[in-house]
């Protein structure tokens, strides 16, 4: 299976909505700090709705910490950025791929970036638009790597 991961999200709805995503399809959702609100947030709880037990929750506590878990498990690193090298649609997923994502403010940091295997991108055509919701993108980029692997159904 396919892995999210969260470098620094800032917003809780948006973690909320982005835990239930990962609980409906029993993807892990790894959370890297530093987080922009405590994991007992209401508005975090509110947005998993009941949610929450079911969520495969793995926290670190800093990008080097997280680095190291990868290593011990293996799998690509997968940046999700505006900035990508490829097209998600044109990129083939594989199990044990880990989808990060950057912060709803700043994205992913540019070291990590440069550690990922591959950088990808979601085109937006209007260029009045910077960026997609952290959640829409996650939604987005979890479901064609589910939807390219043989066991989702």
């Amino acid at each position: 299976m396919v892995r999210v991961v969260l470098v620094n999200p800032q917003i809780p709805p948006n973690t909320g909505n982005i835990a239930r995503t990962c609980a409906a399809t029993g993807t892990e959702l790894h959370l890297v700090a530093p987080l922009g609100f405590e994991l007992s947030d209401r508005y975090l709880k509110r947005a998993g709705l009941d949610y929450w037990p079911q969520v495969k929750l793995h926290y670190h506590g800093d990008v080097e910490e997280f680095i190291k878990h990868c290593q011990q498990r293996g799998g690509r690193l997968l940046g999700f950025s505006v900035r990508g090298k490829d097209c998600y649609t044109k990129f083939s997923f594989q199990e044990g791929d880990w989808l990060l994502f950057g912060s709803e403010t700043e994205g992913l940091p540019q070291s990590l970036l440069t550690a990922c295997d591959n950088t990808l991108y979601i085109p937006i055509t209007n260029p009045n638009i910077r960026s997609l919701n952290l959640s829409v993108s996650v939604g987005i980029g979890l479901f064609e790597a589910l939807r390219q692997l043989p066991n989702l159904g």
